[in-house]
């Protein structure tokens, strides 16, 4: 048989093989009560990870087991059994399994008592339990189901094909075809996020060249090299879809035996295509897909055999490709056999150690336990590398070990100190590690899902760490690296810090992010366990970023590597000169000088014109020069010589002549990278003074006011909402909104579950929370209710939660654990307070963060499920809801026990495996033990699906956001980039390709970030630096020095021999300053004749000094910094003094070398003194400038240390930062060891400018000198001169009483503090009594005045006009309100009148008069409240004091009940709880064995008491009682008075009533006590307290009659509890309130119409302690009058205009005001009132925006008489009856018939026909600019522009978006949004119906 023959019959069989084998699960099932569609989902991972978890039963038809699953079926993958309802009363709560789909929501509520269960253990049947809310549960089935959107749900995007492709609609072939001509970025987001397109990978049928086209459209999306997570996702879409499992195979199967010669010859394209996929997917997917991919492999390996043979050229890299894939997928399925396939390294060329690009950025497990030197080269700086690839791989493996060898190093002294102390904690706590810092105890929460995506919350001991002053510290910053281990660095889990506030540090407590490998890591590993955390102080971020570029960054496309690379010194111009070299300078040129610049050829020397034209010196114009045309210029500029001022010519230069570098190509933008943001914003903003549009500054942290506009995050926002120039791309728009929307639908699920979490490390979880993880086998155990304590139900639940008995922390099981921990002898564990006691407000550093404090909100999240989710809570010690007394009747050590034992069994490591758990028959017959192991794994089983697929989706969003961004800066002239900045956006700047470079600072960078800021396109790259001032910061001293890595790129081509121009005029210094730097360090540097004329420095005798000292630094116990605190009160000291020689704040700076030293300052810097100086370490200070500088050198030691004060460009740039003066201070006996130093000082001593006392000189007595040489020094010029007096005379007279004193030498703002001798008026009444420097008052005496109009005569003030005096003569006046009433006379004259004082007297609904006055009673529209005192006498035995109450509320008093034990401090009417301590009431004959609040076992003891009196008499009281302090002797008459009749009996004996003090005789007393209490009528029993029969003062302390008091005090609480509501209730109620108001509809869509005085009142109000159900009844009721107002707000805000538009305003904020009146209770009266104001409101708001309408339509003359008819009844000041409401209502009707509302010019009846005869749903009606309306069909979204009929106006719209002026018409139909939107019929209301 020929080989063809063979590959034939191979192709037949494998094609029926496909065929034959068993088809993937069914497609999802449509549910019958959504339109959304179901699909199980899973992730590589995921997949992985959980295989025995997803073992699907197939049947003998070949389906799953699962079956299809009805409405109320679970879909559960093992066994896939029907679940029912295990309440059927409930047919409203849906219940899906997770096996093959996910269960779905109708509930408008969230509920904590339903939830999302874990697939894996056998659909169960879901149970909710009563009142729970509407919710979804998943049971435990075969897989995790996922839910994707379906194709048609209401919010996928709008179907559009303009952006290439369908979002809700069929794929087409024109369709795919015009999207696969596009980039690959678009093409893979637009496939990803395509509905459309799924559905056609699902399609059983399809024709094969629509096959050929989705591989190739499949091929170019899977090119994208900036869409990683998007590609990512579609290549889990195409793994996991029937077109790679059945449609593909079958096409490749039919290759050969195609007839069609067109078709064959498109074949080798078509198999290129088809590799490029199937590597794309086993790359990603390596385990799962290996079985489809070999497949797929085999069948192209015999159908490329079958069509070579045929005569089709095949390729031999296309051969090549497939035979290397086919190698792979082998060895992939030999793995798979072995078991070892999930075990591949991450990196697959891990092993190659010499390849830097397969080298992992994150330091491995090895690096921490193998002892091995790297392999490092140092960099070249004076010789050329051997080849890009060298260059490349030193700096990668350069930069890496700079950030890995502290972190290694330290890792292992730790694990040597660990091993060497035998794992002791405590002893370890003590150690010092210099190169990390090390945080113990470091516990995971629960994730938090963030826009960066999925963060963690971590908490850590502080307790070793007390020394930390976190506000200087340089631990745990924004970006740092945390390296995590729980087994001794065996595995390690990597972090980055994502959020870190001040007040949150001190407590411990962080927010990070893990990396994608240790993500991984998590799913398998217990999180619960206490971590050793690392943190390395690099900047860990800076480096990632970098490090990725540069491995990322190819040999061929690496710019300038002749010059980079090669060290070539001949320089080439720009390749865009070469072509054209015509340069315009026009408007480079001075304008000063008005000449005027013709073009010219740069590239000719002697065609460049002067350099004064262009405002240069002859080294700026030489730079200049060669920055235009040399392809890398390198341009040196020394301290002050105006590089920044060159840089902007030449940026300047490059921008006005674009048409050079941009016209072959679009539009390239220019890239300017500088070092810090600080110098970004400076360079940004000399740009945009002559460049107003077209900058993009990348990153935050900008100070600039004028770029804000421009900052990236800025312009986003205006290019999505298209405000700007460009629009957003169609595909980016729509996969926008798609990953939106699943972002949000998976950030529910995961914060709903990471609540849950929370709360599961508070207390024990209720077990309808946990039943979604109990399998069905163990779940019926757990649930049957058993004999025990819980069995006694509480009044108001219908059972207990069986989870705490179950757990042993039970009452019944309580004493058993108890006696075991004893006996075990354990020893408690040290708790760990959670909070700090201090919380500090102010915050280090600044977090941009765009969202709120997302830990803050879950916190109170938590805290509100706590109620619902937990069954017992041991952070709240007081008793949950609807626990009974006898269920919690325990101590407080009992608690802190149960507490210990809880947290104990919740931190141990083990819990249950799968297998064990399936083993188990009855969770009732397991031990405490085992138990707790079970409950352990039903919590860990709860996030990890959902976490995964939010992490994928928030990866995509971001990726469109990546492609959003380069859209943008496409068009952007010019790109403003920090260094990190530029290597973290590098995809970006890859595919924008700046043609231009401009790195400022540049020998401030690292040669490696330098790399990563260029890209291909990249011809023009200028250098603007000084490599003798500030040099790259390495981490690592050895690399710095020994590898040259702080060498830069700017540095080492300079000493390499490469042309470059040095700046030497400099424009800041004074000589006497410039000449330490040009004869020490720039000998060639001249000083520019602007620097010769400044002025001295006042106050001091030199504008040059170095003070010396000897005093001694400090070391700072954190960290490696160091503070002199000598040297820091002399220059705060100094800073003073200066201040007083009338400097300007802002004109001094104080540098430090030391951040240690900073903060010392800044202590001693009071704000109110300091505010403007600026303080600063020097390596923050490079490149600015002040007047003057003091300069803190700070080290002063015995050792001689001077640190990298021994450097040379650190000392460069401390001394030359000051223009006019420098003062420095510091050990110049240490310093002197250094030869720069050394020489400095010789050149000071030369001039007198270095000693060990500064001489200060006296402005005013310039012979008066002091020589300070410490801070107390300066107390001899206390105000800045020195100790004479001030002989100023002053503008009065007097001389100026202060010491000498150089500021505000004209005393223009002196006061004169001696008092005034000026007469206040000229008749000399009086003598001004105020000091001098005040104005003098008016002449307060009163004299006899006629008052001007009335005539009449009043004593007035002498200095008063008469006519401006308001007379008080009291006069008739007839008021508005028609009352008459005597008041002054001045109110005649005025447009006001007084309060009408007139009583009201009107009859409320109460019956009663009202008290107030006309005014107080706003005219009988707002009445006061009844005033009439109640009086009744409540439960609690007080009168009640509220006025006038249909039902007296809770009495407000301090409550009296009290007991032997204790007192009751609550309010009166609130319940009290009862006494738990042990009865008191004891005698030598009997005692009582109950609780103290319950009725006593033991009668009364009759025996006479044994006991003798002080004054020697018997005691006249019984056995057990309190002894009378009354003698039946010595007062027999106040003892024997007769009251009931037997009190004379010798006999008899007594009772004394501690509360009232009386005597009662005993029998008497004990008969009067059993009396029972009936009402007036004898018909009914009073609930009250016993009271006194002498003074009625209630009984509540008596242990005689304990037990009366007791039944009547739990009568009394039955009743509080009436009244009051249920706690449950009433905190149930209080949360649906609070949820209504901050999440409902009302308070999204009208709250912004309310003032805030709404806002705060209501949140006031929920806020209360102690609320009754009538408050929140009150509430409920002012919260819907609110609503009413905000309504009436709206149409006023879009309705009306002009005059009635304010005084509407001012009439609904005065019924706001009675609204929230502090007396408003809403009685029958209030409620009348407020009815009737409102129905006043609507009517009027109804009124005004007719009136609106009308002036609108110029119809107002038609209808004037209605409208003043209508006001003269609206404006009327009484109040609004019945019959005025109707008498408008009509007046209404006919302004209606006269002008329709709707403003279509027919009536509404009409316009009802018109949209009911459409049958479109809202949405769909607009109108043009002038009103006249039309309709949109389909979606309902404009997609083309037309032009009005009616007046020519554009109608319609573009992209969804309507034209200008064009609005929907809500007059049709109600809507108030497009019917595409997503806020369509949101706001749909009538405008003026309130009062239904």
């Amino acid at each position: 048989m020929s080989e063809t023959c063979q590959c034939n019959s191979l192709l037949h069989f494998l094609y029926w093989l496909t065929i034959l084998l068993p088809p993937p699960p069914p497609p999802p099932l449509n549910h019958t009560g959504d339109n959304d569609s179901f699909r199980g989902e899973t992730s590589a991972s995921s997949e992985s990870r959980n295989s025995k978890r997803r073992r699907t039963q197939w049947g003998e038809d070949g389906t799953a087991a699962t079956g299809r699953a009805g409405p109320w079926e679970d879909r559960g993958g093992i066994g896939g059994r029907r679940g029912g309802w295990r309440d059927q009363r409930r047919p409203d709560v849906s219940q899906v399994g997770r096996g093959q789909g996910r269960g779905t929501s109708w509930g408008g509520g969230r509920s904590w008592r339903g939830g999302d269960a874990r697939g894996g253990r056998g659909g169960r049947r879901g149970w909710m339990a009563p009142g729970a809310g509407q919710c979804g549960s998943r049971g435990r089935g075969g897989g995790r189901g996922s839910r994707p959107r379906a194709p048609h749900s209401r919010s996928a995007p709008p179907s559009d094909t303009r952006g290439g492709a369908s979002h809700g609609r069929r794929m087409t072939y024109t369709m795919l075809a015009e999207l696969s001509e596009k980039p690959p970025s678009e093409v893979a987001i637009t496939l990803s996020s395509s509905p459309a397109f799924q559905a056609l990978l699902e399609e059983r049928d399809i024709r094969p060249d629509l096959v050929q086209l989705v591989c190739s459209a499949l091929s170019r999306a899977f090119q994208s090299r900036v869409d990683r997570s998007t590609v990512q996702h579609l290549a889990g879409v195409v793994k996991d879809s029937g077109f790679l499992r059945t449609i593909l195979p079958q096409y490749v199967g039919g290759m050969s035996s195609e007839s069609d010669p067109t078709r064959r010859e498109q074949y080798p394209q078509h198999f290129d295509n088809m590799i490029a996929v199937l590597s794309k997917v086993r790359s990603i997917f390596p385990a799962s897909s290996v079985q489809a991919v070999s497949v797929l492999v085999v069948l192209l390996r015999a159908s490329l055999i079958g069509l070579r043979d045929s005569g089709v050229d095949i390729a031999r890299p296309t051969e090549e490709k497939l035979e290397d894939i086919h190698a792979l997928s082998q060895q992939l399925q030999e793995r798979s056999r072995e078991g070892s396939l999930l075990q591949t390294s991450a990196y697959p060329g891990e092993e190659d150690l010499e390849n830097f690009r397969t080298i992992p950025i994150y330091p491995t497990r090895e690096e921490f336990h193998e002892n091995k030197t790297p392999y490092l080269r140092p960099n070249a700086t004076t010789r050329q590398y051997a080849n890009t690839e060298t260059y490349l791989d030193t700096h990668f493996r350069l930069l890496r070990e700079d950030f890995v060898r502290p972190l290694r190093e330290g890792i292992q002294r730790l694990i040597s100190s660990d091993l060497d102390m035998g794992k002791n904690t405590q002893q370890l706590k003590k150690e010092r590690f210099n190169d990390i810092s090390v945080y113990f105890d470091a516990k995971l929460e629960s994730p938090l899902c963030t826009r960066s995506g999925l963060a963690y919350v971590i908490k850590f001991d502080v307790e070793p760490l007390k020394f930390v002053r976190w506000e200087s510290s340089k631990r745990l910053l924004y970006g740092s690296l945390l390296c995590m281990s729980c087994d001794n660095f065996e595995s390690i889990l990597f972090a980055t810090i994502s959020e870190r506030e001040l007040k949150d540090v001190k407590k411990g407590i962080i927010q990070v992010i893990f990396s994608d490998e240790s993500k991984q890591k998590l799913a398998t590993m217990q999180t619960n366990l206490p971590f050793l955390m690392v943190e390395t102080s690099a900047y860990f971020e800076a480096y990632r970023h970098v490090l990725e570029g540069l491995q990322e960054v190819q040999g061929d496309e690496l710019p300038f590597q002749r010059y980079i690379v090669e060290c070539s010194p001949d320089v080439q111009p720009p390749r865009y000169l070469r072509e054209n070299d015509m340069y315009n300078l026009e408007q480079v040129a001075d304008p000063k000088k008005n000449q005027k610049f013709e073009p010219f050829h740069c590239l000719r020397p002697a065609d460049w014109p002067a350099k004064e034209t262009l405002d240069l010196d002859e080294s700026q114009m030489e730079a200049f020069q060669l920055a235009l045309t040399k392809e890398l210029a390198i341009i040196q500029g020394p301290p002050g010589t105006g590089k920044t001022h060159v840089g902007l010519k030449i940026a300047k230069a490059l921008l006005t002549n674009q048409g050079l570098w941009s016209a072959d190509q679009e539009a390239a933008p220019m890239l300017v990278v500088c070092y810090t943001n600080h110098a970004l914003d400076q360079f940004l903003e000399g740009i945009h003074t002559f460049l107003r549009n077209g900058i993009v500054r990348v990153g935050g942290r900008s100070n600039s006011e004028d770029l804000k506009p421009f900052n990236l995050k800025h312009l986003m926002e205006d290019f999505r909402k298209g405000n700007l120039d460009i629009n957003m791309p169609n595909h980016l728009r729509y996969a926008f909104t798609e990953i939106i929307s699943n972002i949000r639908s998976r950030e529910d699920e995961i914060n709903d579950k990471s609540v849950q979490l929370q709360c599961s490390q508070k207390g024990v979880l209720r077990e309808n929370i946990l039943q979604n993880y109990i399998s069905d086998r163990h779940w019926p155990s757990l649930e049957l209710p058993y004999s025990g304590w819980y069995e006694e139900l509480h009044s108001r639940e219908k059972r207990q939660s069986p989870m705490v008995e179950w757990l042993g922390l039970g009452p019944t099981f309580f004493q058993q654990e108890a006696e075991e921990e004893a006996h075990e002898g354990e020893v408690p564990m040290i708790q760990i307070a959670e909070e700090a006691d201090q919380i500090h407000n102010e915050r280090f550093m600044e977090v941009s963060f765009e969202r709120p404090n997302l830990r803050m909100i879950r916190q109170q999240e938590v805290h509100q499920a706590e109620e619902q989710i937990l069954a017992m809570n041991f952070k709240n010690v007081r008793r949950q809801g609807g626990q009974s007394d006898r269920e919690w009747r325990m101590q407080r050590n009992q608690r802190k026990c149960m507490k210990r034992k809880f947290r104990k069994e919740l931190d141990k490591e083990s819990d249950m495996t799968e297998a064990e758990e399936m083993a188990i028959d009855d969770v009732r017959q397991l031990s405490f033990a085992e138990r707790w192991r079970l409950y352990r794994s039903f919590l860990q089983d709860q996030l990890q699906k959902s976490m995964e697929e939010y992490q994928n989706t928030v990866e995509r969003l971001e990726e469109v956001r990546l492609n959003e961004k380069i859209s943008l800066l496409r068009n952007a002239k010019v790109i403003g980039m920090t260094t990190t900045g530029a290597a973290k956006f590098r995809k970006i700047l890859q595919e924008v390709r700046p043609r231009l470079v401009i790195v400022e600072e540049a020998a401030e960078v690292l040669e490696a970030h330098t790399i990563t800021s260029l890209n291909p396109e990249c011809q023009h790259l200028i250098l603007i630096g000084d490599h003798q001032q500030l040099r790259p910061s390495a981490t690592v001293y050895d690399l710095a020095k020994n590898f040259n890595l702080e060498v830069s790129m700017f540095e080492r081509l300079v000493k390499s021999g490469f042309p470059f121009v040095r700046l030497n005029y400099q424009h800041r210094m004074r000589p006497e300053i410039a000449r330490l730097l040009t004869l020490h360090i720039y000998p060639e540097l001249e000083n520019h004749p602007s620097v010769m004329d400044y002025d001295n420095v006042k106050g001091i005798q030199t504008n040059l000094f170095f003070l010396e000292h000897r005093h001694l630094e400090e070391n700072l116990r954190d960290g490696k910094s160091h503070e002199n605190q000598h040297e820091a009160m002399f220059v705060v000291a100094l800073c003073r003094y200066l201040l007083m020689q009338d400097y300007n704040p802002e004109q001094i700076t104080i540098l430090t070398t030391y951040s240690g030293q900073l903060f010392c300052l800044r202590n001693m810097m009071r704000s109110s003194e300091f505010a403007g100086v600026k303080v600063h370490v020097v390596d923050k200070y490079q490149g600015e400038e002040n007047d003057i500088v003091l300069l803190s050198l700070v080290r002063s030691n015995t050792m001689g240390s001077v640190g990298f004060l021994s450097i040379p460009n650190r000392v460069c740039v401390a001394l030359s930062r000051a223009k006019k003066g420098l003062y420095c201070i510091g050990n110049s006996a240490i310093l002197s060891k250094v030869k720069l130093w050394s020489n400095i000082f010789g050149t000071l001593k030369e001039k007198d400018q270095m000693g060990k006392a500064l001489t200060l000189c006296c402005q005013n007595h310039p012979v008066k000198q002091i020589q300070a040489a410490c801070s107390e020094d300066f107390k001899k010029a206390p105000e800045g001169g020195c100790l004479m007096p001030c002989e100023f005379r002053l503008d009065c007279g007097h001389v100026c009483a202060r010491v000498c004193h150089p500021y505000d030498p004209q005393h223009k703002y002196y006061k004169c503090e001696k008092q005034c001798e000026r007469k206040l008026c000229v008749r000399g009444h009086s003598v001004c009594p105020l000091a001098c420097h005040h104005q003098c008052p008016a002449c307060p005496v009163k004299i006899e005045k006629t008052i001007p109009g009335c005539g009449h005569k009043q004593m007035i003030p002498c200095y008063m006009d008469p006519s401006d005096f308001k007379c008080r003569v009291m006069v008739p006046l007839i008021l508005k309100c028609g009352h008459t009433q005597s008041d002054n006379c001045f109110y005649k004259t005025k447009d006001y009148e007084p309060k009408c004082r007139t009583r009201c007297d009107l009859q409320l609904k109460c019956g009663h008069s009202c008290t107030g006055t006309c005014y107080e009673c706003n005219q009988g529209r707002y009445h006061l409240p009844c005033s009439y005192q109640c009086e009744r006498l409540l439960i609690c035995s007080h009168k009640c004091r509220e006025p006038c109450t249909g039902e007296c509320p809770p009495c407000k008093l301090p409550c009296e009940n009290v007991c032997i034990h204790s007192k009751c401090k609550k309010r009166c009417g609130q319940p009290c709880a009862p006494c738990a301590e042990p009865c008191a009431w004891q005698c030598q004959h009997q005692s009582c064995s109950k609780r103290c609040h319950e009725s006593c076992d033991r009668p009364p003891c009759m025996k006479p008491c044994s006991k003798m009196l002080g004054c020697g008499h018997p005691c006249i009281g019984l056995c057990g009682d309190k002894c009378p302090n009354k003698c039946r002797v010595c007062d027999q008459d106040e003892v024997t008075e007769i009251f009931f009749g037997s009190e004379d009996d010798p006999e008899a004996y007594f009772i004394q009533l501690e509360d009232c003090g009386h005597i009662v005789e005993s029998k008497a007393m004990d008969t009067y006590m059993e009396m029972d209490q009936k009402s007036e009528d004898n018909e009914q029993m009073v609930i009250k307290l016993k009271d006194c029969p002498r003074c009625r003062t209630p009984i509540r302390r008596n242990l005689r009659y304990g037990s009366h008091i007791n039944r009547s005090l739990a009568e009394i609480e039955k009743v509080k509890e009436k009244i009051n509501g249920h706690k449950i209730d009433i905190e149930t109620k209080r949360n649906t309130i609070k949820v209504q108001w901050q999440k409902g509809y009302f308070h999204r869509q009208l709250l912004t119409y309310l003032p805030y005085k709404c806002q705060d009142h209501v949140q006031s109000q929920l806020s209360e302690s102690d609320l009754t159900a009538n408050d929140l009844l009150g509430l409920e009721h002012t919260m819907l009058f609110i609503e009413r107002a905000a309504m009436l707000l709206k149409i006023q805000r879009k309705e009306m205009t002009g005059n009635h538009c304010l005084s509407f305003t001012d009439k609904v904020d005065e019924f706001l005001q009675w609204l929230l009146h502090p007396n408003q209770k809403f009685t029958e009266q209030q409620v009348s009132d407020l009815q009737k104001e409102l129905q006043r409101l609507t009517l009027l708001a109804e009124l005004n925006a007719r009136c609106t309408m009308a002036d609108a339509r110029e119809q107002m003359t038609e209808i004037q008489a209605e409208v003043d008819a209508i006001r003269k009844v609206l404006d009327k000041i009484d109040s609004f009856t019945e019959q005025d409401a109707i008498k408008v209502k009509l007046a209404l009707k006919d302004i209606e018939e006269k002008i329709p509302y709707t403003g279509l010019g027919i009536s509404d009846k009409e316009k009802a026909m018109v949209v009911s005869a459409l049958k479109l749903p809202p949405g769909h009606w607009y109108k043009c600019p002038n009103g006249h309306v039309y309709i949109i069909t389909e979606c309902g979204g404009a997609m083309e522009s037309r032009l009005c009929p009616d007046c020519d106006a554009t109608i319609g719209g573009q992209s969804h978006a309507l034209a200008s002026g064009n609005q929907v018409a809500s007059e049709m139909d109600g809507a108030q949004h497009a019917a595409w939107s997503e806020g369509n019929n949101m706001l749909n209301f009538d405008q003026f119906d309130f009062n239904d």
